[in-house]
C-alpha cells in the first residue's frame, strides 16, 4: 500500500469569507474529484495566496514544502473561480512561479473541486 500524499492547499484570500474550504478538504481526505488520481491525502497545511496578485503564494508554497508537503494544490477558487465564478487573473503566473520555486519533484494540482 502506498503512503498518502501530503498536500498543502493554497486558496484565494478574497473568497475565504464566502467558502469555509470544506468541499476541497473533504475531497482531499476521501481522494475524490481533483484527488481521484492520487487517492486520499494527508493535509499538511491550508493557507491563502496572501491577496492579489498572489505573490505570497510562492513563499507559502515553499513553507508548505519545508513542512512536509509533497503536493501543492491550488484551490478551485483560484483556478476556476468557485464560488464567485471569476477565476483569478493571476493564476497562470502564480502556478508558474510556485513550480519554479518548489522544483519539479513537487507535484502541483491546479484545482480541488
Amino acid at each position: 500500500m502506498n503512503a498518502k500524499r501530503k498536500i498543502g492547499i493554497i486558496r484565494c484570500q478574497q473568497t475565504e469569507d464566502m467558502c469555509p474550504g470544506n468541499t476541497g478538504l473533504k475531497a482531499a481526505a476521501e481522494g475524490k474529484l481533483a484527488f481521484a488520481e492520487i487517492g486520499p491525502c494527508e493535509i499538511v497545511g491550508f493557507v491563502t495566496c496572501g491577496g492579489c496578485p498572489g505573490k505570497r503564494a510562492v513563499t507559502r508554497a515553499k513553507m508548505l514544502v519545508e513542512r512536509g508537503t509533497d503536493t501543492i494544490v491550488i484551490a478551485s477558487c483560484i483556478s476556476k473561480g468557485h464560488p464567485v465564478g471569476v477565476p483569478c487573473p493571476h493564476f497562470a503566473q502564480m502556478k508558474e512561479s510556485i513550480a519554479k520555486k518548489v522544483g519539479p519533484e513537487i507535484k502541483i494540482i491546479d484545482w480541488t473541486h
